[in-house]
């Protein structure tokens, strides 16, 4: 079975036999023997050759990696972590997945943001299943527990991923970029309650 673990900003692939999929152009060496051909994008029931989704500006291009040997993977120098699923959910923003285990499903979720001005967030990743996936960051990324009663409400800018039982709501109005003159577009953060985890970056895009 194929299995991922990260050191730092480089993420090995361990394969038997087997394969992953993994960002486009993110391999920067391998050992053993192992084929590389494009996986498009994922969606609905799994991947479709050469098929490249991009949807409200998410988009994400993946390519198979099979064989048996030890891959290195790496993008812009960003930091990896890898999330074990066991049957759950992770949404993610599609630009931070690296690689992802055959088993696991990737769909395209509205996050019902349609009409903000800024881009971002308008559509998640969600990844499903029993798997390993590879997640980067812009600096070492940070989990913040989300608690009954203890809702936590992020920068959209600096949202990478979110794990568990939660509601995600739009909040506009006031933010803290409008009060020192930052940010286009109307304003808006990300709020999270329920159980789980949000991940977020340390550097915003």
């Amino acid at each position: 079975m194929a299995t991922l673990t990260a050191e730092g900003r480089v993420l090995h692939a361990h394969l038997s036999g087997d394969s992953i999929r993994a960002a486009q152009g993110a391999m920067i060496a391998y050992a053993g023997n192992v084929e590389f051909k494009n996986a498009g994008m994922g969606g609905g029931g799994g991947f479709k050759a050469a098929l490249k989704q991009k949807i409200a500006g998410e988009s994400i291009s993946l390519m198979d990696c099979t064989g048996t040997g030890l891959v290195y993977l790496a993008q812009d120098a960003q930091d990896v972590i890898v999330i074990d699923l066991t049957g759950d959910v992770l949404t993610v923003e599609s630009e931070h997945i690296l690689a992802v285990t055959p088993s696991l499903r990737l769909d395209v979720k509205f996050a019902g943001l349609q009409g903000m001005t800024t881009g971002q967030g308008l559509a998640t990743t969600t990844v499903s299943g029993d798997g390993q996936v590879a997640v980067t960051s812009d600096g070492p990324m940070i989990g913040l527990e989300v608690r009954p009663g203890m809702p936590v409400v992020v920068d959209p800018d600096a949202y990478v991923a979110s794990h568990g039982r939660m509601n995600m709501t739009l909040v506009s109005g006031i933010s803290w970029k409008s009060l020192i003159g930052e940010g286009g577009g109307e304003p808006f953060s990300l709020r999270f309650e329920g159980q789980g985890t949000v991940y977020i970056q340390p550097a915003e895009r």
